[in-house]
């Protein structure tokens, strides 16, 4: 037995277990976070005797006699001081990170209470937020200590909650303190423990399946195969996906189930698991989409291994090409890249009444997985209930079903609670990623710098299975003209199906990846024309009443040209400095139905505003509050945002596609603006105690092909102009980055979600990659080249208007997306001004973050 002191209590426990599954399993001390289970992310810091240690790696018997303070030791000061600085500066998104911040940050001002901000980010540098960019995060700290130097209580402040009001999140409080849920935070009363079997091979037929020696384990409650699974084929659209392959079948990547274990303890997965015989016949993997695309190419799928195939043509891009005085052709290839939210893939389900389920996740949309699961399980959907818990990160790396099916399925059979959950390997390997691509650009003008046309041919990996992948190859393909003045394209896309790891929905969905290749495209043409790459950019950057590249006529709050002077005397003054310019639209668009949806109810003396809309980080609870309050002139106190639930909240669409703010938030509105109705009839919430008000908001947009002059593709637009400058090293010195978001809902919230996105952008330009070898990933968390706080360079955030705003959520845009798009290109241009070499593949090669190889 080890003694030890937690929290300044003497305890006593056996020392064969890891400190963090200690403090988290037998105390019940949820602050201490598990990221990664292997010392990379910090979420699991805690102070041992002083020091910031990483709870995930050593066992109990390291920590004899020693002293362990949490987030929940902490003193009543320090817990109102860090609660305040992270609201006040912004530093909180999805929170999961937080805790350990805070219990680094708090290791840092134990010693030194005047930290410089260089100081603080060494500190930080063991703590990994895939969020904020860090930028808020140290002016946290550094605003926590002076309230700690000087001995006083933080003065809550009160705030309004209107429309641009810099007031701090909603769900800052139970974040910064770790007490709100994450799913895995959540234990349950006989509840069990479950666990795929995956394929040894990415590509081979499975021609048995022995399960007697598995079953012979004590701890074996139950082991389910394909014939278990009422429906087998699942899918976000595309219904491809199989949620288990049966024996005779042949496999598809590394991440395909074969069976599902559940046991009495999580411990003894891998042992039943060991247990599992199977017999394969294995295949060469087709990893490459361009061979996968050749005529006698084996199938992935029946259906082919073409997934979707997009083309869009206006006007006749080759003659206008082979007439114009300059034009540039290149070929650019862009890689996965993982999502790396910290929050691991977690699901719990358990019986819900006699005949039905309730599941806790943490999801991108809840009605989605409801319509899965009940399709999976040829169930009614009253009969599957969804409840969010909260969700650490996202990105798009939670739209598709990775856990929860598998949870749903074993509770259903054994009529127990099952959690099941993904490790940080797991996730690396079976989970989606940003889709890799291969493109070549074409682009030209005339003498006078005007632009032309331009012709792209973007082939996508899509992996096993579609996932998002239609849609994907669609935004690529409908923003790979860029941000400007010209109507003359051709872009032809396919999303190809290999025995790869699932390419699904990621932040610029498709965008980012054609982005980085019309940025390098449009600076080699400004070059042959004569002009700087800003005053190119500038001449010809969409305005309001022009045509945007897609044939929608830009609206009156379109603000490129304003970015681009924003950024132009910081683009001048640096001479290593790369500009690069994006747009990214708002809502689904394109003909889809895209449907906001808002009930406000009036219960004991507050107003509950239910939507199911999924806060991934972004701030949807802050922003429905906002807008709420903005519209009705209710002190928010008097508000409550409840948590996205099948049985509560309406149905709000998925958290993605940059919508939310303004499909959801419209929907908010119109809630909002009936009861404002009968507040100003004389009506109190008192008077109105169980009325309900119900918004909803749709609006039209037209379809692919559409024969309109002039289509309504997406309801908005927002626009980006970044700078990436380096130093003579190849050093990030600085970012400066103007957007075009509309009215600014909460510009600090804003501003953290711009830091945000240009730090994950910088990362996948530089640092990040994960390989495959024969379709199978081969990183680790700690290697993908994630950006830490001392990698960060300074940032600057401007946000530019318009003179107009759209007619909807009181003119707010999407910023969560648009942020990441621009960085990688304005990094290779900048590599490009400081060494005289184009580079076309990402991450950049021969830099200073990875240098060519001897």
């Amino acid at each position: 037995m080890v003694r030890l002191y937690v929290n300044g209590e003497e305890k006593t426990a056996s020392g064969d277990k890891k400190l963090m599954a200690y403090l988290r399993e037998d105390l019940r001390l949820i602050s201490v976070k598990d990221g990664c289970s292997e010392g990379a992310c910090g979420a699991c810091t805690v102070l041992v005797d002083g020091k910031p240690v990483k709870a995930c790696v050593q066992k109990l018997e390291k920590f004899e006699g020693k002293h362990i303070v949490t987030v929940e030791g902490l003193s009543e000061l320090e817990r109102e001081t860090y609660v305040y600085a992270f609201g006040v500066m912004g530093a909180v998104q999805c929170g999961f990170c937080i805790p350990g911040m805070v219990m680094a940050g708090k290791a840092l001002l134990d010693v030194n209470p005047s930290p410089t901000g260089e100081e603080v980010k060494r500190a930080l540098r063991g703590n990994i937020c895939r969020c904020t960019g860090y930028v808020k995060i140290e002016k946290a700290i550094l605003l926590a200590a002076e309230i700690l130097r000087e001995n006083r209580t933080p003065e809550r402040g009160r705030f309004t909650a209107r429309m641009s009001e810099e007031m701090p999140r909603v769900d800052v409080r139970e974040k910064v303190l770790g007490t709100g849920e994450y799913v895995d935070d959540v234990v349950l009363p006989g509840m069990i423990y479950a666990k795929a079997l995956r394929t040894a091979h990415p590509r081979a037929r499975i021609n048995r399946i022995d399960l007697s020696r598995a079953l012979e384990h004590p701890d074996v409650v139950k082991i389910l195969t394909a014939e278990d699974v009422p429906h087998r084929k699942m899918g976000h659209l595309k219904k491809d996906w199989d949620v288990m392959i049966a024996e005779g079948e042949t496999t598809r990547y590394i991440g395909d189930a074969l069976a599902l274990v559940a046991t009495n303890h999580r411990e003894t997965l891998d042992e039943v698991i060991a247990l599992i015989g199977v017999d394969y016949t294995v295949y060469e993997p087709i990893t490459d989409p361009r061979k996968a695309m050749e005529a006698n190419a084996p199938l992935i799928h029946e259906t082919g291994n073409i997934l979707s195939h997009e083309k869009l043509v206006r006007g006749d891009a080759d003659r206008v090409i082979a007439e114009s005085k300059y034009k540039v052709t290149r070929s650019y290839s862009t890689p996965f890249q993982d999502h790396a939210f910290l929050d691991q893939e977690c699901a719990i389900a358990l019986p819900d009444g006699e005949e039905g389920l309730l599941l806790y996740t943490a999801s991108q949309s809840i009605y989605d997985e409801q319509r899965e699961i009940c399709s999976m399980l040829a169930l009614p959907p009253d009969r599957v209930r969804n409840v969010s818990k909260l969700v650490g990160g996202a990105f798009g790396g939670k739209e598709d079903m990775s856990v929860q099916h598998h949870a749903a399925l074993m509770a259903w059979h054994t009529k127990k609670p099952v959690k099941v959950r993904f490790s940080r390997q797991e996730s690396l390997n079976y989970h989606t990623k940003r889709h890799a691509m291969e493109m070549e650009f074409t682009t030209a003008c005339d003498e006078e710098g005007n632009l032309t046309a331009m012709k792209a041919f973007i082939v996508s990996d899509t992996g096993a299975y579609a996932s998002l992948g239609g849609p994907v190859i669609q935004r690529a393909c409908t923003h790979a003209a860029g941000p400007y003045n010209y109507q003359t394209i051709d872009i032809e896309g396919f999303a190809v199906y290999t025995n790869n790891v699932v390419g699904g929905a990621f932040r610029g969905f498709g965008v980012t990846q054609s982005c980085f290749a019309i940025e390098n495209n449009i600076n080699e043409l400004a070059k042959l024309a004569g002009f700087s790459p800003w005053d190119f950019r500038y001449k010809n950057a969409i305005r309001p009443g022009q045509v945007l590249p897609n044939g929608q006529i830009a609206d009156p709050s379109t603000a490129m040209a304003e970015c681009l002077e924003a950024v132009k005397d910081f683009y001048d003054s640096h001479p290593y400095a790369g500009l690069a310019c994006g747009l990214k639209n708002s809502g689904l668009g394109i003909g889809v139905v895209d449907t906001g949806r808002c009930l406000v109810s009036i219960e004991r003396g507050k107003a509950h505003i239910r939507t199911s809309a999924a806060c991934v980080g972004q701030g949807m609870a802050t922003v429905c509050t906002q807008i709420f309050c903005e519209t009705t002139g209710i002190d928010p106190a008097l508000v409550l945002q409840e948590t996205p639930d099948t049985s509560r909240t309406p149905n709000s669409g998925t958290s993605t596609a940059s919508r939310q703010t303004v499909i959801t938030g419209e929907a908010t509105k119109r809630a909002a603006e009936k009861l404002r109705e009968d507040l100003d009839r004389g009506f109190t919430l008192a008077d109105l105690e169980g009325r309900e008000y119900f918004g909803e908001f749709s609006p039209e947009t037209d379809p692919m092909g559409s024969d309109k002059k002039n289509p309504v593709s997406h309801v908005s637009y927002s626009y980006s102009a970044q700078v990436v400058a380096l130093d003579e090293t190849g050093r990030l010195e600085a970012v400066k980055a103007a957007f075009d978001i509309g009215t600014v809902v909460n510009p600090m919230s804003a501003e953290g979600q711009a830091e945000g996105g240009i730090v994950m952008g910088l990362g996948y330009a530089l640092t990040e990659d994960i390989r495959l070898k024969d379709g199978i990933p081969r990183a680790k968390f700690g290697t993908l080249g994630l950006f830490r706080a001392t990698d960060v360079p300074e940032i600057e955030v401007e946000f530019v208007h318009g003179e107009g705003k759209i007619p909807f959520a009181y003119g707010a845009k999407g910023i969560g997306e648009l942020s990441c798009i621009p960085s990688a290109p304005a990094c290779s241009i900048a590599y490009e001004r400081l060494d005289g070499r184009l580079r076309t593949r990402l991450p950049l090669e021969d830099t200073f973050y990875k240098p060519a190889k001897k």
